[in-house]
């Protein structure tokens, strides 16, 4: 499948990482600033990168969940999304995988809030970005 290329810029960020996964990582916009550390290292809780990808896929999915459900005419208002990385060994070398559950308010029926699931794992950047990449799990709670 081809890339689906930006035909019009909406918003653009950046941020610098600095030492690695126990340097230090800042967006341009100054809104970010946290030291990494390794999950295996010393401090407890760590920020790792796979826990800020968590963080921007779990956003950037919750909100294709909303816009889902309002176009199927649903309220999904107090929906949430978790997205949990692992991060480990692979035959060559390391690697992530990706397990989403999406929990929608008990008024959308299970069927329902399957469908809007599924199109928002469609629409989704980051899905659309890792698709055919890492092993992905995508379901409702």
């Amino acid at each position: 499948m081809a890339p689906d290329n930006i035909k019009k810029v909406g918003y653009t960020t950046s941020a610098t990482a600095e030492g690695g996964r126990e340097g230090r990582v800042h967006s341009a916009d100054g809104v970010v600033e946290l030291e990494l550390a390794r999950p295996d290292g010393p401090g407890d809780p760590v920020v790792t990168p796979e826990t800020l990808f968590a963080a921007a896929w779990a956003g950037c999915f919750n909100g294709a969940v909303l816009a889902n459900a309002s176009r199927m005419g649903l309220d999904a208002t107090g929906s949430t999304v978790t997205v949990t990385i692992s991060h480990g060994k692979t035959e060559n070398g390391f690697g992530i995988a990706a397990d989403i559950v999406a929990d929608l308010p008990d008024s959308i029926g299970r069927e329902q809030a399957e469908q809007v699931v599924a199109k928002a794992h469609e629409g989704c950047p980051y899905s659309k970005a890792t698709r055919g990449n890492i092993p992905v799990t995508v379901r409702c709670a």
